[in-house]
């Protein structure tokens, strides 16, 4: 059996109709309280993870899984495909990355910046008038595959919410592999999966 954990969380920016970067109207697109709502899960083990002889490759094709998988079930929904974005992948592989290194499982960053703003870092508003973003995070001891984790985020009703909101366009995500993660992972060897969503227009 394999632990698996999983959260999710989404957040809007408009600008008003004076466009006045000052006064950004801050919207949560749904009620998830920031302390992020937590699900346990017990799952069957998965032999599609990273191996040590070859984690950054196995962490790549869990990745195209995922994106491949997603996309399928957004066409069944008539929902757009989603495409990548090197900022979203960027802010996506820093927070896996950053979780598996410090021992924690959060939408906030280790020093307790916000989800929106360490996201708005890789995948700025810039000078755009709509902005959005949303993430899934999940991470199972000691692996997971593309057709489970998906499975695991659409048995959740938040997760599923935001793979198949209609407004997102654009998608980063990032898989690790981890031999013994510190802190909330108890030492045990495990994947973390993190999937930013983004529209900017």
């Amino acid at each position: 059996m394999s632990r698996i954990t999983l959260s999710g969380y989404d957040h809007t920016q408009v600008l008003g109709p004076a466009a006045d970067l000052t006064h950004m109207a801050f919207r949560a697109a749904r009620s998830i309280a920031l302390a992020v709502s937590v699900i346990g899960l017990w799952a069957v083990p998965s032999t599609a993870g990273a191996t040590a002889d070859q984690p950054a490759t196995a962490a790549r094709v869990l990745e195209q899984g995922v994106l491949y998988s997603m996309n399928a079930l957004r066409r069944e929904h008539g929902l757009v495909p989603l495409r990548l974005s090197s900022g979203l992948g960027a802010a996506a592989r820093q927070h896996s990355s950053e979780m598996a290194i410090r021992g924690y499982f959060s939408h906030s960053s280790v020093n307790g910046s916000s989800f929106g703003r360490r996201v708005a870092r890789f995948y700025p508003m810039a000078h755009r008038r709509f902005w959005s973003v949303g993430e899934n995070l999940l991470w199972s001891s000691p692996d997971v595959d593309a057709a489970k984790a998906l499975d695991m985020w659409l048995n959740s009703p938040e997760h599923r919410k935001n793979m198949l909101t209609a407004r997102w366009r654009e998608i980063g995500l990032s898989a690790v592999h981890v031999p013994s993660a510190p802190g909330t992972f108890g030492g045990r060897e495990v994947t973390i999966v993190t999937a930013d969503f983004g529209v900017r227009r």
